[in-house]
């Protein structure tokens, strides 16, 4: 069974929110996890111009211990990254942004993947990702 939601469901922003505004609302909570990525000098995966707004697809730092990672991440702070399918199996993870994932989500989950790769020996500046994220949250506006 999934775990159950860690808070109940936002209201909609300021504004009415509905169909029209998720678009925006993924890309800007896409462009966040993505600025995190590269902060954290890992690799995204395709290249932005072609990544979709509501999953981001990013390289395991050492090719091949994706699946060590969302080990850490699933059982030290209860997140959950999808892993890669086929040739991509154990090679990348993935971090949604759609649906009941929010600004605080995303922060939540970036701090989470700096603490888990520096706990599996990478060198990471602990806060790089979330504060490029943060960065561009206050630059993109709020969730409306």
């Amino acid at each position: 069974f999934p775990p159950p939601p860690r808070r109940p469901a936002a209201p909609p922003p300021p504004g009415g929110g509905g169909r029209r505004s998720l678009p925006p609302r993924h890309k800007r909570r896409a462009a966040a996890t993505r600025a995190a990525v590269k902060a954290l000098g890992l690799q995204l995966l395709p290249p932005e111009a072609a990544a979709s707004p509501v999953v981001t697809a990013v390289r395991a730092p050492r090719g091949d211990d994706a699946d060590e990672l969302r080990k850490v991440l699933a059982d030290r702070f209860g997140i959950y990254f999808a892993g890669g399918q086929g040739e991509l199996k154990g090679r990348i993870f993935r971090i949604a942004h759609m649906g009941y994932v929010d600004e605080a989500d995303i922060l939540c989950a970036i701090a989470a993947l700096e603490v888990a790769l520096a706990t599996l020996g990478f060198d990471v500046a602990l806060g790089s990702g979330t504060a490029a994220a943060q960065r561009v949250f206050l630059e993109t506006g709020g969730e409306g």
